[in-house]
């Protein structure tokens, strides 16, 4: 670990972007509530932002991190959620309400 509070600073952020997205996905109760509706639509760009934020401040643990960090979480997709930030941030009106549904709720 090369900085620990680096680390711990970059954790909070992650930790504050998906408390974000657990908040404005309360009312979210299927995929098509993000597009049916002006309140939805900007739900679901402030939703695909905090993935972004989520995805940036992964890459960025993972310089200040050794590998064995990632592993002691196996059940996250860490490799996906650094993805989707590229997606969403080279791509973003590529995004399936879908999925950002699914992450938002998972």
């Amino acid at each position: 670990m090369r900085d620990p509070e680096v680390v711990l600073e970059l954790l909070s952020q992650i930790h504050e972007a998906a408390e974000r997205i657990r908040q404005r996905a309360e009312t979210i109760l299927t995929p098509e509530d993000y597009v049916n509706s002006d309140e939805g639509l900007l739900r679901l760009d402030a939703t695909g932002m905090m993935i972004i934020v989520i995805g940036e401040y992964l890459k960025k643990l993972d310089k200040q991190v050794s590998p064995e960090f990632f592993e002691e979480y196996p059940k996250v997709d860490w490799k996906g959620a650094k993805g989707m930030r590229d997606i969403l941030s080279h791509e973003y009106f590529l995004l399936e309400k879908r999925i950002i549904f699914d992450v938002a709720k998972k």
